[in-house]
């Protein structure tokens, strides 16, 4: 599984809904994950906002379309989720049982703020990757 780390984004949840729509113009489907209820229903708002242009569908994972739609909300990985080739970790840890993952998705990106304590979070979970044996790669975001 490939490990992506954008950092210092200006919005995390703003530039989430970017690689959403990049990852839908390459049609891909995106896991969205995070254990705060709260985050995930920003989000939700954010996906029907960011763009007047765009639009993208997306429901809960449990919901009974998301086998039909291409982006889906999840606050736990645990259960029959339909296959999906990316997954967004928007929560500030890294994601549970991560070696069932690794069969599970092809790529896993994590989206960093300029945030000071996103920031260490971020690293944290940098470090937990490269002891799983992964391999994470950093992309700075700083100029976008």
């Amino acid at each position: 599984m490939r490990i992506d780390f954008h950092f210092n984004v200006e919005h995390r949840l703003q530039y989430a809904c970017r690689v959403v729509r990049r990852a839908r113009a390459a049609d891909c489907r995106v896991l969205l994950y995070s254990r705060d209820a709260d985050r995930l229903g920003r989000l939700d708002t954010a996906l029907w906002t960011f763009s007047a242009l765009d639009f993208v569908p997306h429901v809960e994972v449990d919901s009974p379309l998301a086998v039909r739609t291409p982006v889906l909300l999840a606050s736990s990985l645990t259960g029959a989720t339909p296959p999906c080739p990316v997954l967004v970790n928007l929560d500030d840890e890294v994601p549970p049982d991560l070696q069932s993952l690794t069969g599970r998705f092809d790529r896993l990106i994590e989206i960093v703020s300029r945030d000071d304590d996103d920031r260490r979070l971020a690293r944290e979970r940098f470090r937990l990757y490269r002891e799983a044996g992964l391999q994470p790669q950093s992309h700075d975001r700083s100029a976008e």
